[in-house]
């Protein structure tokens, strides 16, 4: 039986999941794959599976938010994802984390809305500690620039680019210092659901995001597109590392 929203059973996918947000992104992981064929695409989902290096993965876009993301990782689980890792792109919160850097998630902040209808906010959400260690290991291995920290989630794009033309800007910009003020790396917009229904559902989740300008000048295009390269390799290489130790 298919899945609902993605149009996936059970057979179509390989245990090992990368979650890219944007459908555009899963041709680009693609094409780092040995074998990588189109599954299935419904909405904003996307899959394709393959291999790389051994290893069989697949890959399927999860759209903008938690609302979707969330939907996709309750189907891929019910089908036989075991590991899925979120592979997208953010903003920095901190100084010394620039465009064409990657960040890994130990953790995200909730500011969002999908979660709580879950399980209330006191609950973490926290990555799994042995894909927390194999993107580490794999970015250390690729040689590329990486943070390890806390992320933060949110529902609204434009309250985080645009606050002073929002209504809430002064409650948005407290709690946006206050981020700042604890250490949170970057901002982005999925990680959190996908950790909170993993935990929930028992499966492992980690993320691994590339820090990039949106501002459109020219001389970021280069470093978003390194940061988004990285981030991809560093995702492949942490499930060949996860596999090379039977894990899961």
């Amino acid at each position: 039986m298919k899945q609902y929203h993605i149009a996936l059973g059970k057979g179509d996918i390989a245990p090992y999941i990368l979650l890219p947000g944007d459908p555009g992104r899963v041709s680009k992981i693609a094409n780092f794959m040995d074998e990588a064929k189109f599954v299935a695409q419904n909405r904003e989902y996307l899959t394709y599976t393959g291999r790389y290096r051994g290893v069989s993965v697949s890959v399927t876009s999860t759209g903008i938010g938690c609302p979707s993301a969330a939907i996709a990782v309750e189907e891929l689980i019910k089908i036989g994802a075991k590991v899925l890792i979120r592979v997208g792109t953010s903003g920095s919160m901190q100084d010394y984390v620039k465009p064409g850097d990657i960040g890994i998630a130990t953790g995200a902040v909730r500011d969002e809305g999908t979660t709580r209808q879950y399980i209330p906010i006191e609950y973490p959400a926290v990555a799994d500690y042995r894909v927390v260690a194999a993107l580490v290991e794999a970015a250390e291995k690729l040689g590329v620039r990486y943070h390890v920290g806390i992320f933060h989630t949110k529902d609204s794009f434009y309250c985080e680019v645009e606050p002073e033309s929002q209504p809430a800007r002064e409650m948005w910009m407290n709690k946006w210092k206050s981020w700042i003020r604890g250490n949170v790396i970057l901002s982005e917009m999925e990680t959190a659901a996908i950790f909170i229904v993993s935990s929930l559902k028992g499966a492992m989740a980690g993320a691994v995001c590339a820090v990039i300008d949106i501002s459109g000048d020219e001389k970021f295009k280069r470093l978003n597109e390194e940061g988004e390269r990285n981030a991809i390799l560093t995702a492949l290489e942490a499930v060949k590392i996860l596999a090379d130790k039977g894990i899961p």
